[in-house]
């Protein structure tokens, strides 16, 4: 009787086997749900930063307020109607020797 009742719990164990740590077992299926909630959270942040260069885009497209700002910005650009003034700061070596304060 006791041979019949390990050899019961045996077969059990052997079947459970699959269950648990086999290529469809909870631990697999476990660690598979934790790499989704990791990639949905990654597809979060990708969807917010597709959001913002789709709206860049229709801004460059259709608006030119964009495309005047980065003419400015990067291209140093002025319009034709417009006077520029640079402001430039004197060498420190020529602002010391005249004796005006060093900012």
């Amino acid at each position: 009787m006791r041979f019949l009742t390990l050899a019961l719990v045996g077969v059990i164990v052997l079947l459970q086997n699959p269950l648990w740590f086999g290529k469809g077992g909870w631990l697999k299926v476990l660690e598979l749900e934790r790499q989704v909630a990791a990639q949905k959270h990654d597809n979060v942040g990708l969807r917010q930063r597709n959001a913002a260069l789709d709206a860049e885009v229709r801004d460059l497209k259709e608006g030119y307020d964009a495309i005047e700002e980065r003419a400015r910005s990067e291209l140093s650009m002025i319009r034709r109607d417009e006077i520029f003034f640079q402001v430039l700061e004197p060498p420190n070596h020529l602002a010391a020797a005249s004796g005006e304060p060093n900012h």
